[in-house]
C-alpha cells in the first residue's frame, strides 16, 4: 500500500504554495490563480496556522459581501488544520478527508509541512492503482503473471 511520500513524489510538483495570514485576499487569489491551486497553506513564522481554499472565498468573502482587496486572509481562512503524516496511506488520507469533508490535505514530515494533497490527487493516485491491479490479475488470468 502506497504512503502520501508516494503520492507527493509521483504528482509532479512538490512545491508548497503559502500565504502569510497579514496577505489580501486579492493577493491570495492571485496567488492561486498564478500556481493553479485550490488553497493555499496559511503560514506565520514557518507555523502552519490555516488552509485559505476557494471555498474560503465563496463562503466567507463572496456571501458576506467583504472587500477581498481589504479583507486579510486570517479574518477568512480555516483555521483548524487538519494534517495527516508523510507516512500515512492514501487510503487514509481519502478517509480524513471524506470524513472532514476536506478537499486540500497538508502533509507533515515531523514539524515540517512536507507537501499538499488534494482530493484530486488521491483520485489520480487511485485510479493508478486500480489500472495497475487490473493488468496484473489480467497478466495472472492470461499466465504471463511473473510470480
Amino acid at each position: 500500500m502506497e504512503t502520501l511520500e508516494f503520492v507527493l513524489e509521483t504528482k509532479g510538483s512538490t512545491a508548497v504554495h503559502v500565504v502569510e495570514p497579514e496577505a489580501t485576499v486579492l493577493e491570495a487569489v492571485g496567488k492561486m490563480c498564478a500556481a493553479h491551486v485550490g488553497a493555499l497553506l496559511v503560514v506565520r513564522d514557518e507555523t502552519l496556522v490555516g488552509v485559505f481554499s476557494e471555498r474560503d472565498v465563496m463562503v466567507r468573502v463572496v456571501l458576506d459581501q467583504r472587500d477581498p482587496a481589504t479583507t486579510c486572509v486570517a479574518e477568512v481562512m480555516t483555521p483548524a488544520v487538519i494534517t495527516v503524516p508523510l507516512h500515512s496511506s492514501a487510503h487514509e488520507a481519502m478517509s480524513v478527508m471524506t470524513s472532514r469533508r476536506v478537499r486540500h490535505l497538508p502533509v507533515t514530515d515531523g514539524s515540517r509541512i512536507a507537501g499538499v494533497v488534494s482530493i484530486g490527487d488521491l483520485v489520480r493516485w487511485a485510479v493508478s492503482d486500480r489500472d495497475r491491479l487490473i493488468d496484473e490479475l489480467e497478466e495472472y488470468v492470461a499466465g504471463r503473471y511473473p510470480g
